[in-house]
């Protein structure tokens, strides 16, 4: 549960009150949709990001069973 938390928290650092000013939000979004980053607005970065919310559960999903399978070998 705290895994996907924590990967939102580490890759919004320095931006956690405007994630669209995250350089690596940026990215993220440039990667998956094509549009440069430095073009990328506040509505561009929130637009994808509700148009991609199943897909992006799902990505925290897996961030969150990749997180107890690490600490389960731990």
């Amino acid at each position: 549960m705290f895994a996907p938390l924590r990967f939102l928290w580490n890759a919004t650092r320095g931006h956690r009150l405007a994630p669209w000013r995250s350089d690596y939000l940026r990215w993220r979004v440039e990667t998956y949709s094509g549009k440069p980053a430095e073009t990328l607005t506040s509505k561009d970065v929130l637009s994808f990001l509700w148009i991609s919310r199943w897909e992006l559960l799902a990505f925290l999903g897996w961030i969150g069973r990749m997180d107890r399978e690490v600490h389960k070998r731990a």
